[in-house]
């Protein structure tokens, strides 16, 4: 039976419809590699202040562990793109302004030590894992407090807009733990808060925690508590739909893993902690997805 010719015509009309609606999504998923060749150059964000993973080094550029191995993925953008000369643009913010660079297409890709959530990918993509940390509390070493429990009635502070404040909030509803906390812009005023006791504790990345107290007038003044509150699993923010720049970061990360390159790079910026953790150790095996 051939189909009367209204019919076919309805058919083709509707055929022709998700042709063009496929190729409008088409265009409007970005173009991040043709962006930067175009241009010859690439906008990172980073963060200033999250040592030993992202900060300005006294020479007023980005250093870190999450910056070494950024290099190498933009090195290797370079490469994708025939430019291995790139300029690159550093822009340094907190991490909600990082995201909001990167999901308004100001910035290309984002090195810190951002958490990758579900929540955070419905405005930006992810990169495989880069690190793995566990949320911690900082606190004077001539204080009082030895757990979770001993905060009943203190005040704890933590930087504002991040998964480790959303987790905070958590734990102590959890642990029926009554609170204050306070959000502070960085890690300098949440440190500097802490040494001041106008807070009892800092909550915190526990690297990051460790970074601030090596690195303070007086170390001996701080201590970091055994427990944990979170997993916190990092990743290279990257504008969302872009599965070419996600393969080609993807494809970077897993050469560094396979390679030994990423001890060298833990070395030098965490070598003090020992080698890594039979966590990250299993993280650099499972994101080292095959070619």
């Amino acid at each position: 039976m051939k189909p009367s010719p209204a019919r076919f015509a309805a058919t083709t009309a509707a055929f022709a419809a998700l042709l063009c609606a496929a190729a409008v999504q088409a265009q409007a998923l970005p173009d991040t590699l043709g962006k930067i060749k175009a241009a010859g150059e690439i906008n990172v964000a980073y963060s200033p202040d999250s040592i030993p993973f992202s900060a300005q080094g006294a020479d007023g550029k980005p250093a870190g562990y999450s910056i070494d191995l950024c290099n190498k993925v933009i090195a290797a953008i370079g490469r994708s793109v025939g430019n291995p000369n790139l300029k690159v643009n550093w822009t340094p913010g907190t991490v909600s302004e990082r995201l909001a660079a990167v999901s308004a297409g100001r910035a290309d890709l984002e090195c810190a030590n951002t958490s990758a959530t579900l929540s955070r990918m419905q405005h930006v993509d992810f990169s495989n894992l880069s690190f793995v940390d566990a949320g911690g509390f900082l606190v004077r070493a001539d204080g009082p407090i030895q757990s979770i429990a001993d905060m009943m009635g203190k005040k704890i502070a933590v930087i504002g807009g991040t998964t480790t404040e959303q987790r905070l909030h958590a734990t102590l509803k959890d642990r029926k733990v009554q609170a204050g906390v306070v959000a502070v812009r960085d890690a300098n005023e949440g440190a500097q808060l802490l040494e001041t006791r106008q807070v009892d504790a800092f909550a915190g990345d526990k690297i990051k925690l460790i970074g601030i107290a090596v690195t303070a007038k007086d170390p001996a003044l701080f201590s970091l508590l055994v427990a944990d509150f979170s997993i916190e699993p990092y990743a290279f923010a990257l504008p969302r739909g872009d599965s070419a720049l996600r393969l080609v970061v993807n494809r970077e990360l897993t050469r560094v893993y396979v390679s030994g390159e990423i001890e060298e790079i833990f070395a030098r910026w965490l070598g003090k902690l020992g080698r890594p953790s039979g966590m990250l150790a299993a993280m650099y095996v499972l994101n080292a997805v095959p070619d």
